[in-house]
């Protein structure tokens, strides 16, 4: 039996921990997937549980270096939050010791080098910081060591010890350089200041770390520890949440949290739902209604009876749904993940060719200057930037979009959303209500005093629009009816006060006689024309009323789809109804294109033909009959008050099926995509320039050696730095169209999708076009797919056009049509 579960890890220190700890896991027998997020500190892994257990997992992790919590208890996030807490609060009480005692030795081995007794003076404030307050370093590079692997520590641990080590042996036996006519110079400064400045970056990269889960916080918060239960006797005893179960009745007062779902027994009261919603006006909650673990309830009081508890009610889903998202890795991170776990061997490769070289071309101080280098380059080295760059982003932009009302199932969809052509909706429940409701009544002069014989004969009706008709009614009294028949196929007939009552279609009142009013006609004739169902009430032979029933379009669903429309995105609405019913909804919601008397498959096959015509297709449903259909599309979303399966299916939830929710969706994803470029951008370009100036290829030129020390601080930034950058995207608006489009007007006018038929076969074509392309600044994106027997090019531009980007693809020696 497969089990997929979630656990932290404990001891992980970079990117470079993480994907040893993933690795070791995958190669246990019966671990089917695994993966470890350095910014979350989770492994999520599905395994078969006959085969291996939760506590074999624990030993293999621990057999590498590190460690996992696999206890599982009620209070295990405050357990955690509290081992957080206390991990943060000794680091920063570290940083600052290693800071206080680092600078007399920064200031006199910049100052005051030539004053008495200043090597040993460094030495005793050095020593203390290198060997006690960063022995983690230490023990961890050697825990590696022992399974033949090496992370950040690794760099740490060589870098500072070689400095310590050095500037010892030159304090105490300095005569070996003088009689060699060189100087004895100790560097107790560097080692000690690049332990305080790693000190420093690891604890602010904590603490904003920390920042990037706020969302989860945010959500677990909602939840109430203590619940008020009533006993058999009738009396409220007060219980912990965990001890909740299905069935028993609990009491909420005014102000607080509901603990459970469940169902309303008696009483009423307004509740707070923005939670799910993200509607901040509270809904009236009555006998009978359900109410969600996490809302909040306002004045009233009310009794409810428990129908999901722990981890199957909505908030715990919704919870989990995050923690498993936050967790999940977008496919740019996999070719991190890969550079990741070479990057430390890699860097360790760098550092003894610099020493090296300096040895051999350094002359009478490329001992000295060979090691100051090596000590350098391992210092600037930062693998932990490089694996913050893509987690961070993920774990903010499904954060905020968890806190918007949008449930994102994995980081793959969050990517791939910005790439969205076309969206497909399902009529009922996504672009209307999916209830039928009253729309319109018309009265013949005189008649609406009959109001309670119609409320009365359509509550005894079992048809499904007598609903809508007794909604519209309910504030009206209901008559007790002498005699109720309904008439299948037509309508109801019943008798009160000794006249005969009809409700039904127009055939119905022409077979018995009923005369229909002029007025009335007319205003069926209009309603008919917009796809209305028409519902007749007449008593004897006299037409009382017409009235129009419709599936309302949401309220939501036009500013969505015109602001869909004017971000470039084209636009297919499906439904099973008749084409009358369709074409009315299409031009009430302003949608071009729309297929009526669709059937489920039909659904899957057109949003298939679509993605042959090469558009990114994303299928909005509710139902089980979108759900072949949403596993089919490129992004899937599902209405959160549809079916089940739909969400199951779906990879992506509007929880309060607001269609509005669609482009902020899209502009979250481009939001996000777009920081985990910059993120990767500035850790790659700050390895790539910061490593060789380490190693000295400046020196030749310039004479410029980097201080080991201001490598250190650079090092520690460059984490903060990419996790800063994540963070804004908390602060960035998401807000709807008239506040920022989700394309500015010079791109809503000129965006064009091009496609072109090419003879790029293969990635080595494709990287040789990519500097041309990649330097049209026009070009939002662009992609090969060399699957395709016509190597198709597809791009994404503002302004370039076809002509400008085929001259490109010509001059990198490349085949290049446009396709017709």
């Amino acid at each position: 039996m497969a089990t997929k579960k979630s656990f932290p890890v404990l001891n992980m220190s970079c990117a470079s921990c993480a994907a040893s700890a993933e690795s070791t896991v995958k190669k246990q027998a019966g671990v089917r997937m695994a993966t470890v997020n350095f910014a979350s500190g989770l492994l999520t892994v599905e395994y078969e549980s006959e085969q291996i257990g939760a506590e074999d997992l624990q030993k293999a992790v621990q057999a590498a270096g590190y460690d996992l919590l696999i206890e599982e208890s009620d209070d295990q996030q405050e357990q955690l939050e509290a081992r957080e807490q206390q991990h943060l609060k000794m680091l920063r009480s570290k940083t600052l010791w290693a800071l206080v005692l680092s600078a007399p030795v920064v200031v006199i081995g910049m100052f005051f080098m030539n004053m008495p007794y200043a090597n040993l003076l460094m030495w005793l404030f050095s020593t203390p910081v290198v060997l006690w307050l960063g022995r983690d370093f230490f023990v961890n590079a050697w825990r590696q060591l022992q399974h033949r692997s090496a992370n950040m520590d690794t760099l740490v641990a060589l870098s500072t010890g070689i400095a310590y080590l050095f500037s010892v042996f030159n304090m105490l036996w300095s005569d070996f350089w003088e009689a060699r006519g060189l100087e004895a110079h100790v560097y107790f400064e560097a080692a000690a200041v690049i332990i305080a400045f790693i000190l420093l970056g690891k604890w602010l990269e904590e603490r904003a770390k920390g920042s990037t889960s706020s969302a989860i916080k945010k959500l677990m918060g909602l939840q109430p520890k203590w619940v008020n239960v009533e006993t058999a006797e009738g009396e409220t005893q007060r219980i912990p949440l965990s001890r909740v179960e299905v069935g028993q009745r609990i009491v909420v007062r005014p102000g607080e949290k509901i603990a459970v779902d469940g169902r309303v027994l008696d009483g009423s009261s307004y509740v707070d739902e923005s939670m799910l919603s993200g509607e901040p006006v509270p809904v009236l909650k009555q006998v009978g209604e359900r109410v969600f673990a996490g809302t909040i309830n306002q004045r009233g009081s009310f009794r409810f009876e428990a129908e999901k508890v722990g981890g199957a009610t909505l908030l715990a889903q919704i919870i989990q749904t995050v923690r498993d998202a936050q967790g999940s890795k977008a496919p740019v991170q996999k070719l991190v993940d890969k550079i990741a776990a070479v990057f430390v061997p890699v860097v360790l490769g760098i550092a003894v060719l610099t020493f090296g070289a300096w040895l051999l071309w350094g002359g009478s101080n490329g001992v000295v200057q060979g090691l100051l280098a090596m000590v350098t380059v391992l210092v600037i080295a930062c693998p932990c930037a490089l694996g913050l760059a893509t987690p961070t982003a993920i774990m903010v932009g499904v954060g905020k979009a968890a806190e918007n009302g949008i449930l994102i199932k994995d980081a793959e969809s969050l990517e791939r959303a910005r790439r969205i052509t076309a969206v497909v909706l399902d009529k009922t429940g996504t672009i209307t209500e999916g209830q039928p409701r009253v729309s319109d009544i018309r009265w013949a002069p005189g008649a609406e005093q009959e109001a309670g014989v119609l409320l009365a004969m359509e509550k005894q009706s079992e048809h499904p629009l007598a609903e809508a008709v007794v909604d519209h009614l309910q504030n009206g009294e209901a008559l007790r009816l002498e005699q109720f028949d309904s008439i299948t196929g037509k309508g109801l007939r019943a008798t009160y006060g000794g006249a005969t009552y009809l409700v039904g279609n127009r055939r119905l009142l022409e077979e018995e006689g009923v005369a229909l009013d002029e007025t009335l006609e007319q205003q069926a004739e209009v309603w008919t024309r917009k796809a209305r169902t028409v519902i007749w009430f007449a008593r004897g032979h006299e037409a009382l009323a017409v009235l129009a029933i419709a599936d309302q379009i949401k309220e939501t669903s036009r500013q969505a789809i015109a602001e869909l429309h004017e971000a470039g995105i084209a636009l297919y609405m499906l439904t099973g109804d008749n084409a009358a019913t369709a074409a009315a909804v299409a031009k009430e919601a302003g949608i071009e294109h729309f297929k009526a008397e669709v059937l489920p498959q039909q659904k899957a096959d057109f949003v298939a033909q679509l993605q042959k015509e090469g558009e990114v297709v994303a299928m909005v449903g509710d139902g089980i009959n979108d759900s072949t259909a949403l596993a089919t599309a490129d992004v899937s979303i599902a209405m959160g008050r549809g079916s089940d399966i739909a969400m199951e299916v779906a990879k992506m939830t509007i929880i309060g099926s607001d269609l509005s929710k669609i482009p902020l969706a899209l502009r979250l994803s481009r939001q996000t995509v777009r920081t985990i470029r910059q993120n990767l951008f500035w850790a790659f370009i700050y390895n790539l320039i910061g490593i060789p100036i380490a190693a000295g290829i400046l020196y030749p030129f310039t004479g410029f050696m980097l201080n080991p020390m201001l490598a250190g601080a650079a090092m520690a930034m460059s984490s903060v730095s990419v996790v800063s950058n994540s963070l804004r995207l908390k602060w960035q608006k998401t807000t709807s169209k008239k506040q920022q489009p989700l394309k500015s007007n010079t791109m809503k006018q000129e965006m064009q999708t091009l496609r072109f038929k090419t003879n790029l076969n293969c990635g080595g074509c494709v990287a040789a076009v990519k500097p041309r392309l990649d330097g049209l600044s026009q070009i939002e994106n662009w992609e090969v797919d060399t699957a395709n027997d016509d190597k198709i090019l597809t791009v994404t531009a503002t302004g370039a056009g076809a002509e400008e980007i085929m001259a490109q693809v010509k001059q990198a020696g490349f085949k290049i049509e446009p396709l017709s």
